[in-house]
């Protein structure tokens, strides 16, 4: 299945996320799209639920299905909880930590600045957007890339960095210091539901 490459705000709200980052998807229509606006009184069984929630998150990472449900069987065979080690798995993709860092305004232009060779993993280049960042490893910009208005645009923003980061503009690079714990993952999120999903 392809990765969705879509309009995000028609996304955004049929899943009632913020896709861009910024929320203005749900400020202006705060309901799902289509023709009967904020009045569609729809219910979701059980399993539309688990789906929801699973689109929610695949489409917050930009992952296409197969991705997503191999990172998910990954996280299975991990000690601990399934869920919240899956979530932890999907923080710790380089082309995230390059949008946690504050280098793009959106997951989708960190995985184009991986996938285009500007960003280098303890010095070395890696244009695999899926890279697993083990904690202690240094993310930065290519010398030649750091002039890149992508990244300009992205840094002029007072962008928050989370606790399991550290980085430094000037050098326009950071360190993925610790996995990060569930409460500094997205709240919006009940990863249980998406365990249910791939159980039944």
């Amino acid at each position: 299945m392809a990765r969705y490459t879509g309009p995000s705000w028609k996304i955004s709200r049929r899943l009632g996320i913020s896709l861009s980052g910024t929320g203005k998807e749900l400020e202006r229509r705060p309901y799902a799209p289509g023709q009967h606006g904020p009045n569609q009184r729809k219910k979701l069984s059980e399993y539309g639920l688990q789906l929801q929630e699973k689109q929610k998150l695949r489409h917050m990472y930009g992952l296409n299905e197969r991705q997503f449900r191999n990172t998910f069987v990954k996280a299975g065979k991990m000690k601990g909880v399934h869920g919240e080690n899956f979530m932890v798995l999907l923080e710790s993709r380089l082309d995230n930590l390059v949008y946690r860092m504050g280098l793009t305004r959106t997951r989708r232009q960190a995985r184009q600045l991986v996938n285009h060779g500007h960003i280098l993993v303890d010095g070395r280049r890696v244009n695999i957007p899926s890279y697993l960042v083990k904690p202690g490893q240094t993310i930065g910009v290519r010398e030649k890339s750091r002039n890149l208005e992508i990244i300009k645009e992205a840094m002029e923003l007072n962008n928050f960095i989370p606790d399991y980061l550290s980085f430094d503009a000037d050098k326009m690079e950071g360190t993925y210091t610790r996995l990060p714990e569930r409460a500094e993952l997205p709240a919006e999120i009940n990863e249980s539901l998406i365990v249910e999903f791939y159980s039944r």
